[in-house]
């Protein structure tokens, strides 16, 4: 029976480590997209323009990673988040979405979806 405990619960602590971190989960998106002297330095921070704050550097550090597997490993409300933040850029920040298209999507496999998902 041990042996099994011991192997569930390695599974239950795999699974959960599978996921990115939610350390950040809790940051107010309205806040943010509403005012541009926030959203700003977290765009420049993806694109290497500018300096990172410790939550832009986590998102940096699996954006691509994110893109290429449909945030798989996001969590429920980082996966909700990724919605309106991608809304937001498409619709209202278009300079900044053609240069993240450029340095991320270079070849264009994920932004036309994400274009046709919440383009307004």
């Amino acid at each position: 029976m041990k042996p099994i405990c011991v192997c569930l619960f390695a599974f239950v602590a795999l699974a959960v480590a599978e996921k990115y971190t939610d350390r950040y989960d809790n940051i107010n998106l309205d806040d943010v997209l509403s005012n541009r002297r926030l959203l700003v330095p977290y765009l420049k921070c993806i694109l290497d323009e500018g300096k990172c704050s410790a939550d832009g550097k986590e998102l940096k550090a699996h954006l691509t990673e994110a893109l290429h597997n449909d945030c798989q490993k996001c969590t429920e409300n980082q996966k909700k988040g990724t919605g309106r933040v991608l809304s937001h850029i498409i619709n209202k920040e278009a300079e900044y979405w053609e240069k993240l298209k450029t340095k991320y999507d270079p070849e264009n496999n994920y932004a036309a979806k994400y274009e046709n998902e919440y383009k307004q």
